[in-house]
């Protein structure tokens, strides 16, 4: 990566606007990317792209997650979630466990097939990310990620 970035907060807080606006175009054509990769990944396996997001994210989670949680993280309601793990539990991807934490609850987990989709989906993003970062970019990279993830988050407003 040619361009240096810093943490936010040592940032020069003065970016030009075609800084932004160049920024901007390169984070649509990354949403762009990120919308084809996730079709294509998802039909190769026979999937929905909710189906594939949600495998990630479980991937995300060495404990387990709440049907709840990742409804709120996928911004689906509690049927929609239903429906979505009955058809990733019928192919054998999840897998439903009592929640040690709260007994009405129970976690959600990857099975084996399951675990393997999330890792080859997450081996395409670390292929880009090796290809397009220069390996000292990226520490900075995910600190500037982070920082607007949290700046888009409605919660942190």
């Amino acid at each position: 990566m040619t361009n240096t970035l810093t943490a936010p907060a040592t940032a020069d807080r003065t970016a030009s606007t075609d800084d932004l606006d160049r920024v901007l175009r390169a984070f649509r054509t990354l949403q762009t990317q990120h919308a084809r990769v996730l079709a294509h990944q998802s039909a190769l396996r026979g999937l929905h792209a909710t189906d594939l997001r949600f495998l990630v994210f479980v991937a995300g989670a060495d404990a387990g997650v709440t049907p709840k949680h990742a409804g709120e993280h996928l911004e689906l309601t509690t049927g929609a979630m239903t429906s979505l793990i009955d058809r990733l539990e019928r192919r054998g991807h999840i897998e439903r466990r009592p929640n040690p934490g709260d007994r009405r609850s129970i976690l959600v987990h990857l099975t084996p097939s399951g675990a393997a989709i999330a890792g080859e989906v997450a081996a395409v993003y670390r292929e880009a990310f090796r290809s397009g970062v220069d390996p000292a970019d990226l520490a900075r990279v995910a600190v500037a990620l982070e920082a607007v993830g949290s700046a888009l988050d409605p919660r942190d407003r």
